[in-house]
């Protein structure tokens, strides 16, 4: 065979070897995290799954927070916690395009899987993202798009991610995790405190804590195979960050609060005192303000699937029933007597504040101490200062 033919015959099948090796190659799995936004929804951060497939192009986004605000029965759904997630497939380049955009970072953490796990979670991730599959119920502490990444990692890895984290703790809560990262929203810091329930302060393991995208990222960084080396590759910047970074932790103090409780209550037994109408019409707002975060706190509880606020001892602060005063109210305003069941509601509400204290004391209690110290003074220098009823 001539030498030409001989080498033309080397490079094909050189060109055949490499070709049989790009299209057999196993994928490369990255975790993309991306951190907090100004958006409300998006205070919380955000993570996807990166598929580096050589058969398929370039790399490719498994996204599970996408949702759909002309659905029909959206807001219904929102309201009731019924919402509806799913996942999508996107190249990851048009993934991040959004990000770049709105100046959120994202870093990208490469895993060392073997070929086998790689390909294995690829192929489930490509399957669940038909559209077929790709829908689930939302929920926000407990099946997220965080923790959708987490348990399809664990899962490829045969459980060595959750038997690492499950152990371990660093006592946040769901309440803790929650007020931080939506401080910057005055609102909807104030919402997730007052809304949640004792579900949201059980000391959570790491595991449960990657409803967060960020501790996830912290904890995959943490994670050892089982021979000892660590999961995380690499690790890199995919585009920087340019807003807000994302919320420090801070403790929690009561005595702020407690303060501002005291000198209301000062107040409270110094104008009722010496001008009962005035008081009332002071009350007046107070009043209604409670009664109606309390039907919202007990209709959270028996009407919703939000289980994080159910059983919520905020109920005994926000009490429903400070809109039985209004009417009484409005005839000390009126300079009238409003009568002995508007004396005996403002004792019972009083009473139901001091039972709110008293669950406080309990082990594993609700985390309500703050409003505790706010509105206890409140609601007892109202109940103490009988001349707010006087004609």
């Amino acid at each position: 065979m001539p030498t030409t033919s001989r080498v033309a015959l080397l490079l094909s099948a050189v060109l055949l070897w490499l070709l049989a090796a790009t299209v057999s190659a196993a994928p490369r799995i990255g975790v993309a995290t991306m951190q907090p936004g100004e958006i409300f929804w998006e205070r919380f951060g955000h993570n996807a799954i990166v598929v580096d497939d050589p058969a398929r192009g370039e790399p490719l986004s498994y996204n599970f927070g996408f949702f759909d605000l002309d659905e029909p029965d959206f807001f219904r759904r929102f309201i009731r916690g019924e919402m509806s997630y799913r996942l999508m497939e996107l190249p990851l380049r048009q993934d991040m395009e959004y990000y770049r955009e709105v100046g959120r970072g994202v870093s990208l953490q490469w895993l060392d899987l073997t070929s086998t796990q790689a390909t294995q979670l690829a192929a489930a991730l490509a399957e669940n993202a038909k559209p077929e599959n790709a829908r689930y119920r939302y929920d926000y502490f407990t099946d997220n798009c965080s923790t959708r990444v987490r348990d399809a990692l664990d899962r490829a890895l045969g459980g060595t991610l959750r038997q690492q984290m499950i152990s371990r703790s660093q006592g946040n809560t769901y309440r803790s995790e929650a007020v931080r990262l939506a401080s910057p929203a005055g609102w909807m810091w104030l919402g997730f405190d007052l809304g949640l329930g004792p579900f949201a302060d059980r000391p959570l393991s790491r595991w449960q804590e990657a409803f967060v995208p960020m501790r996830l990222a912290d904890s995959l960084r943490e994670t050892k195979l089982a021979d000892g080396r660590p999961l995380v590759t690499s690790e890199y910047v995919l585009l920087p960050h340019r807003i807000a970074p994302e919320p420090a932790e801070t403790p929690r103090r009561w005595w702020p609060y407690a303060l501002v409780g005291i000198a209301l209550a000062f107040t409270i037994l110094r104008v009722g005192k010496r001008r009962p109408r005035l008081l009332a019409a002071m009350a007046l707002p107070f009043w209604t303000l409670s009664g109606l975060l309390g039907l919202l706190l007990a209709f959270i509880w028996c009407c919703t699937a939000h289980r994080a606020g159910w059983a919520n001892h905020n109920l005994l602060l926000l009490n429903p029933l400070c809109l039985l005063l209004l009417p009484g109210a409005l005839r000390v305003v009126r300079d009238h007597d409003p009568g002995p069941r508007f004396r005996r509601w403002l004792g019972g509400i009083a009473a139901c504040a001091l039972v709110a204290l008293a669950l406080q004391l309990l082990p594993n209690a609700q985390y309500a101490a703050p409003w505790i110290a706010l509105l206890l003074p409140v609601h007892l220098a109202l109940a103490h200062q009988r001349t707010v009823g006087a004609t």
